[in-house]
């Protein structure tokens, strides 16, 4: 009689979670600390519909990375700002209305979720990324003091997970 359960399914498994909170984004130009929040990759897959007779049936198609969007804080020293602006500028100078190179706009990204001593436990490397859209938020007078934030999204050619 064959066993229906695994042995080594009785016994008790420890793991320990990924948090949302531990991770470090380093990217060119912009401190690592001013990054509150960011979203990791998402890839869509698109299906591509194949009549035959009276079915469908689906191959992949086009795959997809999506846009990425992070919060950053903005102090008075370094400027967040400042420093996502003069990335912005890369892709196109205001004043002047030219346009950059995508050899100098694009950056690599290294997006690094933490163990719970500072390990490093998962690598996403976010390759050819630009910005997309820069939002730097509204002012208030009737705010409570609240530190200063602004959002960036940016979309990147691909990503590769390491690790």
């Amino acid at each position: 009689m064959a066993n229906l359960v695994n042995e080594q399914e009785l016994f008790f498994n420890s793991f320990e979670p990924k948090t949302k909170n531990r991770f470090i984004l380093t990217m060119d130009g912009v401190p690592s600390y001013l990054v509150k929040k960011i979203n990791r990759p998402k890839l869509t897959q698109e299906a591509q519909k194949i009549d035959h007779i009276n079915l469908q049936r689906y191959v992949k198609g086009k795959s997809i990375w999506g846009t990425m969007s992070m919060t950053l804080y903005d102090p008075i020293v370094p400027s967040g700002a400042q420093a996502v602006i003069e990335w912005v500028r890369l892709h196109h100078e205001s004043v002047t209305g030219r346009d950059g190179y995508a050899a100098f706009y694009k950056k690599d990204l290294v997006l690094h979720m933490l163990g719970p001593v500072g390990d490093k436990v998962e690598e996403w490397i976010i390759k050819g990324a630009q910005i997309t859209e820069v939002d730097f938020q509204e002012l208030d007078w009737g705010d409570n003091g609240a530190p200063m934030e602004f959002t960036v999204t940016i979309q990147p050619d691909y990503c590769l997970l390491n690790y």
